[in-house]
């Protein structure tokens, strides 16, 4: 006897139920509804934070009224940016290794410029870190420089060795966000609170995160351009 086969239903042959398409449309609206109502419900006239960071500024251990917001009075948020960046790495990570890398010749001019322009992106990221601290500046701005110079060292072909692409560079990458805890968590018996730094020495705290942060911020958007894990392994 001939078996009768079972029509395949929709989504066995690969289409989606029409809820299933319309979800992501509803989900959007939702969102596009919230946002709109946060918008419009904000005061007309505020006042800002401006008169409280300019009070408590000498406390801050800085001079530059960004820097003492993002490193002490709102020092969480960017706590937890260094966290989402940190996890967005390990989502690209989790993709697969990185693609092989093709043999193939830079060219002279993007070789010349490699070396003319990485060391000084490096002492321009070095500036944009000290200088943070007085004017605008800081360990976003010379984390992103510094990636800039890891980015046009990988177009030229350059590429980490195995014996450092293994614990050395995950430990680069977390020194940011583990130090920022670490300081964080030590500085409670004394300040009673997360993140509350003490006015004697939270320049030299914020200095010290910012570094770290510098640096993990830097080898993080360029490992996310080279779009997959590095090789690990004893250099041959």
């Amino acid at each position: 006897m001939k078996k009768t086969r079972k029509p395949k239903s929709i989504t066995e042959n690969g289409k989606k139920p029409a809820q299933f398409r319309l979800l992501p449309a509803v989900l959007l609206s939702a969102l596009a509804v919230g946002l709109g109502y946060a918008v419009l419900s904000l005061p007309s006239q505020a006042s800002g934070l401006s008169e409280p960071v300019a009070a408590n500024l000498e406390s801050s251990g800085v001079s530059n009224p960004v820097t003492a917001v993002l490193l002490n009075f709102r020092g969480y948020d960017t706590l937890l940016e260094l966290g989402v960046l940190l996890l967005a790495l390990l989502g690209v990570w989790s993709l697969g290794a990185a693609p092989k890398r093709r043999e193939s010749s830079p060219g002279l001019v993007l070789e010349m410029l490699s070396r003319l322009l990485v060391p000084l992106l490096i002492l321009v990221a070095g500036y944009l870190l000290w200088i943070g601290v007085h004017a605008p500046g800081g360990a976003f701005q010379a984390g992103s420089v510094l990636a800039t110079a890891g980015v046009l060292s990988l177009l030229t072909g350059w590429r980490l060795d195995t014996r450092f692409s293994g614990l050395p560079l995950r430990i680069t990458l977390v020194a940011g966000l583990g130090v920022f805890v670490v300081v964080g968590i030590v500085l409670i018996p004394m300040g009673g609170r997360l993140l509350a730094y003490p006015p004697s020495f939270a320049g030299a705290l914020i200095l010290l995160i910012e570094a770290a942060a510098t640096l993990s911020i830097g080898i993080t958007l360029a490992a996310l351009f080279l779009g997959g894990r590095p090789e690990t392994g004893g250099h041959s």
